[in-house]
C-alpha cells in the first residue's frame, strides 16, 4: 500500500462489478474531490459532494471503481473539504489500492488543485476526473487520441442533445478543439465531460496563478495556444452537481442485489 499526504450507454448496462485487470494499459488518475457541494445542500447536508449518497453507497464509489475497472492503478485523490472524511472512507473501502493524497490548506479552484496534485505524479500523462461526475468512457481510447495529437490537455466529450446546463465545445476534423461556447440552451452540441488527460510537465510550468479556474484559465484560455483536443464518447454520463440529477442517479445507479 502506498499513502503519501501532501498539503497546502444506458443506467441498466452500467457494470458496478470489480474487475482489476482487462489487459488495459496502467493510468494514474487525479480524483478532484475538493468541493464543497454548495448546490446540493437542500438534499445532502454537510458532506463532500463526492460523498453524497447514492444508491446506498457514496457517489464516490461509482468512480472509483469505473477507473479501476478501466485499469487505472495509481490515485491521487485532491482533497479539500472534510478531506479527513474522504480519506476514512478511502481507506477502509480500498485498503490495498495505490493512492496517495493532496490536500489544500486553502481553496485553490480547480486548476490550482490540479497543479498541487500534479507534485504526486509519477507519470508522463495523468488522467483528471471530477468526483461528482460519472462518465463510463474509454480511457485506452481517450489516451490513444491524446498521444496520437502529441496535446497537451485531451477532453472526454459527451454528445448531449436538447440541454441548457452546460457549454459547448467545437471541434475541427483533426479533433482539435477550436472553441468554447458559453451556457446556454443547444439543441445539440458536444459537452466537457470532465475528464481529461494532461502532459504534466507542460501543463506545471505554465504562467498560472497559484488560485485559477482549470476550466475558464487554463482549457478557455489557453486551447488556442497549445495543443488541445477532444475524443467524443457516447457511453452513460451523470453529473450530482444539482437536486434533480442528485436524484436521477439515485435510480440509474441502483444496484440489484
Amino acid at each position: 500500500m502506498n499513502i503519501e499526504l501532501i498539503k497546502m450507454n444506458d443506467a441498466e448496462n452500467i457494470d458496478l462489478s470489480y474487475s482489476s485487470s482487462r489487459g488495459l494499459g496502467e493510468y494514474e488518475a487525479i480524483i478532484l474531490v475538493g468541493g464543497l457541494g454548495t448546490r446540493l445542500r437542500s438534499v445532502v447536508a454537510d458532506l463532500p459532494k463526492c460523498m453524497a449518497p447514492v444508491a446506498g453507497k457514496p457517489f464516490l464509489f461509482y468512480v472509483i471503481e469505473h477507473l479501476l475497472r478501466q485499469g487505472v492503478n495509481k490515485f491521487i485523490f485532491s482533497l479539500g473539504y472534510k478531506s479527513d472524511m474522504i480519506i476514512d472512507y478511502v481507506s477502509e473501502q480500498y485498503p490495498t489500492l495505490s493512492k496517495q493524497y493532496s490536500v489544500e490548506e486553502e481553496p485553490l479552484g480547480t486548476g490550482g488543485a490540479i497543479r498541487l496534485a500534479c507534485n504526486l505524479t509519477t507519470e508522463k500523462n495523468v488522467l483528471i476526473v471530477n468526483g461528482d461526475t460519472l462518465f463510463n468512457i474509454d480511457i485506452e481510447k481517450l489516451m490513444a487520441t491524446h498521444q496520437h495529437a502529441n496535446a497537451d490537455c485531451s477532453l472526454a466529450l459527451k454528445p448531449m442533445e436538447d440541454f441548457d446546463r452546460y457549454g459547448v465545445v467545437e471541434l475541427n476534423k483533426d479533433l482539435c478543439i477550436i472553441s468554447f461556447k458559453e451556457k446556454q440552451y443547444y439543441e445539440s452540441g458536444l459537452i466537457n465531460g470532465g475528464i481529461y488527460v494532461l502532459l504534466v510537465n507542460a501543463f506545471i510550468q505554465e504562467a498560472l496563478p497559484q488560485k485559477f479556474s482549470f476550466e475558464k484559465e487554463y482549457l478557455e484560455a489557453y486551447f488556442d495556444k497549445r495543443k488541445m483536443c477532444g475524443d467524443i464518447q457516447e457511453v452513460y454520463f451523470i453529473d450530482i452537481g444539482i437536486p434533480e440529477d442528485f436524484e436521477k442517479a439515485q435510480e440509474e445507479l441502483r444496484i440489484k442485489n
